[in-house]
C-alpha cells in the first residue's frame, strides 16, 4: 500500500504540480492551502509524509512543523523561497528531516520523498540504521555492502571514491582537509602539491550531478572539503 502524503502551499500551481507527480508514483496525496487545515488533516488521517512551505497565509511552516512534531514522527520535507542557512538550520532543528529550496525539481522532490520513506519505514521495522548506513541529504550510503543510493538511483563509485564519501559524510558538518582525506582514504603520508584528492573530489562532485546551485561536498577555500 503505497504512503499517504500531506503538501502544505498556499500557491495552488505549486500543491497542484507536486501532487500531480506523487500522484504518478501511486501515492494517495493530501494537498492543503493553510496550517490550519493541514493540522486537521493530521489529526484525522493517517499521515506517512508532509511537504511543508514555510511561508504559509495564516502560521508559518516552521511553526506548523513544530507543531505537527509534538505527536507524530513522520518525515517532513521543507520548501521554501528562502536560501539562507540560518532558514534551513531554523528547519532543521524545529523537526525537518530535509529541505529544497524553490524552484525545485518535482523529479528530485519525489526522488527525496522515497528516500526518507523508505529510510522511515526501514527505521520502524526494526532495521534501524547502525554504524554502517549513512543517510545524508538524500544520499544512502552502505559500507558494509559498499553500495550507494542518490534519491533512490544506484551509484556507480570506484572504491577509493565510495570511501572518500564515507568519510566525508561520516564527518559531516566538519571541514576535512586534503592531508587527512589522503591519509585517511589511501593510507600514505600526504605531499604537498599532490592533486591526488582534488581529481577525485571533481569526479565525485561530476557523479552526484552538482551545480552551482546544488552542491554536496562544499569547498571551504584554504582549509578543506565538507558535506552538510
Amino acid at each position: 500500500m503505497k504512503a499517504n502524503i500531506l503538501v502544505v502551499d498556499d500557491e495552488p500551481e505549486i500543491a497542484d504540480l507536486v501532487s500531480v507527480y506523487l500522484r504518478g508514483e501511486g501515492f494517495q496525496v493530501f494537498p492543503c492551502g493553510t496550517g490550519t487545515e493541514a493540522l486537521q488533516v493530521v489529526r484525522n488521517e493517517k499521515i506517512d509524509l508532509a511537504v511543508l512551505d514555510v511561508m504559509l497565509p495564516d502560521i508559518s511552516g516552521m511553526t506548523l512543523c513544530a507543531e505537527i512534531r509534538r505527536t507524530c514522527q513522520f518525515p517532513i520535507l521543507m520548501l521554501t523561497a528562502k536560501t539562507a542557512d540560518t532558514d534551513k538550520i531554523t528547519g532543521l532543528t524545529v523537526g525537518a528531516d530535509d529541505y529544497m529550496t524553490k524552484p525545485f525539481s518535482p523529479l528530485e522532490l519525489v526522488a527525496r520523498v522515497k528516500a526518507q520513506l523508505r529510510r522511515y519505514t526501514s527505521y520502524n521495522n526494526g532495521e534501524k540504521e547502525g554504524e554502517d548506513v549513512l543517510n545524508v541529504s538524500g544520499l544512502t550510503i552502505n559500507k558494509t555492502t559498499h553500495q550507494c543510493w542518490l534519491y533512490d538511483e544506484p551509484m556507480s563509485l570506484t572504491p577509493i571514491e565510495f570511501d572518500i564519501l564515507w568519510f566525508l559524510c561520516a564527518n559531516r558538518g566538519r571541514v576535512i582537509s586534503a592531508e587527512e582525506l589522503f591519509e585517511t582514504v589511501w593510507g600514505e603520508k600526504y605531499l604537498d602539491r599532490n592533486n591526488t584528492v582534488m581529481v577525485h573530489i571533481r569526479r565525485l562532485r561530476e557523479k552526484l550531478g552538482e551545480t552551482s546551485d546544488r552542491k554536496f561536498i562544499k569547498t571551504v577555500w584554504g582549509v578543506g572539503y565538507k558535506v552538510e
